[in-house]
Formats: C-alpha cells, sequence, structure tokens
C-alpha cells in the first residue's frame, strides 16, 4: 500500500487498478480493510481501527483515495464533498484524439445495475442525471493521447462514458468501446490530483499521485505541452 499523505485526521492512498475501494459481491479485500490493518500495525493500535470512506473510484482505476482516520474527519470531508469543495483532477489516456483539444462535455446519464454499465444522452431523459466535465489534450504520441479531467460533477463512471461519448474510450475500457484490454487488467484512467482546504486544521492539502507503472504513461507525462 502506498501512503502519500496522512495526518491526525486523513490519509490517502495511491489505489492500484484491480484493487476496490468498499467490500462487494466478490468477497476480495478492499482497500480500507488494508489501510485499517497498516495504521494498526504502525502506530500499535489495539482492537478495532476507525477508517472511512469519504469517496470512491472505480475497481480498474489507478490512483488517489482519501479515508478518514478520525470520525470527525469522516464527517468534515462528507461535508466537502457533498458541498463540491473538494477538487479532483484525473488523467486519462485514450486512442483517439478528441474533436477539440479543450472543452467542456454536457451529458445525461443513467445507469444499469443489471451489467452496471453508464449509459450517455445528450438531452435530459426519464431517470438520467447531468454530468458535466472539463477536458484539455496535455500530450500526444503517434498512437495515443494524454487527457486532463476536471469533474464537476461526480456521476457512476462519469469519465468512461462521456468520453466514450465523443468517440474517445479510454484505453483498455471494453466496457465503454476500447479495441483490447491493458495487460495489468486495469484501465489508463488516474485520480492525478486531489485539493482541498483540509476540513479540520483549515490548511490547504494538495496531492498528486505517482505516475501508474507503466511507460506509456511516463512518455505521455514527459512530453505535455508547456502550460
Amino acid at each position: 500500500m502506498e501512503v502519500v499523505y496522512e495526518d491526525n485526521h486523513l490519509i490517502i492512498v495511491n489505489k492500484a487498478a484491480g484493487e476496490i475501494v468498499q467490500g462487494d459481491k466478490t468477497g476480495d479485500k478492499p482497500l480500507v480493510e488494508i489501510v485499517k490493518d497498516w495504521i494498526k500495525v504502525k502506530y500499535d493500535k489495539p482492537g478495532n481501527v476507525f477508517c472511512g470512506v469519504t469517496h470512491r473510484i472505480d475497481r480498474p482505476t489507478w490512483g488517489l483515495v482519501v479515508f478518514a482516520k478520525t470520525s470527525k474527519g469522516l464527517s468534515r470531508m462528507n461535508e466537502l464533498f457533498r458541498k463540491g469543495e473538494v477538487s479532483k483532477t484525473y488523467w486519462a489516456i485514450v486512442g483517439n484524439r478528441p474533436p477539440r483539444d479543450a472543452e467542456t462535455l454536457t451529458h445525461y446519464l443513467s445507469s444499469r445495475e443489471a451489467n452496471n454499465k453508464t449509459y450517455v444522452s445528450d438531452k435530459p431523459v426519464e431517470g438520467a442525471t447531468k454530468a458535466i466535465l472539463n477536458y484539455k489534450l496535455l500530450a500526444s504520441s503517434d498512437r495515443y493521447h494524454l487527457l486532463e479531467i476536471d469533474l464537476v460533477t461526480g456521476r457512476k463512471h462519469q469519465i468512461r462514458a462521456q468520453l466514450s461519448a465523443i468517440g474517445c474510450p479510454i484505453k483498455g475500457d471494453l466496457k465503454y468501446g476500447a479495441p483490447r484490454s491493458n495487460k495489468d487488467g486495469g484501465i489508463s484512467l488516474q485520480s492525478h490530483r486531489i485539493s482541498f482546504i483540509h476540513p479540520v486544521s483549515k490548511i490547504p492539502v494538495d496531492v498528486v499521485a505517482p505516475l501508474p507503472p507503466d511507460s506509456l504513461w511516463e512518455i505521455l507525462s514527459n512530453g505535455k505541452n508547456p502550460g
């Protein structure tokens, strides 16, 4: 487990693709339990360890996840997320260059539990929720393109579904139209940066994730356009 930030109330870890944040029907050990074990050992804590989930990212996604080490930290981080006061930036690698180098995407999303998939509409439909994100092109190679995405809303599979809707499925994301899977079984989407005002200490927190262990990320990152 890779810890990238920790204080008395919060711990931010860099999740690997394939790990789940909370338990699900697979029965696989979730990241929240791994964090509990880590805290218990590091601080030699007797009994149960508190670790609260403040948000989740998809299982095949890489990157930053914020957990709360105290009930105060949990309730106040939940409030920050509810108010939209947590800035979340993602990086994604796609095979098709987007139609514009920078754009705001607005769609209406509907999810189906039967196949765990989100469907996109350009217009409001019954039961759909509005989804907004901003993206910009950071770099390109001969075959792939690195996008930076700032979420305005946080919907299930939002980035994956919206990028697919404009003809840019994320590399490795078979569910949303990628032609082939990644060797690691994940998708080329990373929760890259999280920033907020600490809900207890009130100091700014701004954390950037290490790149996933794939040379393509390094190549595209090094080729970023200035500014």
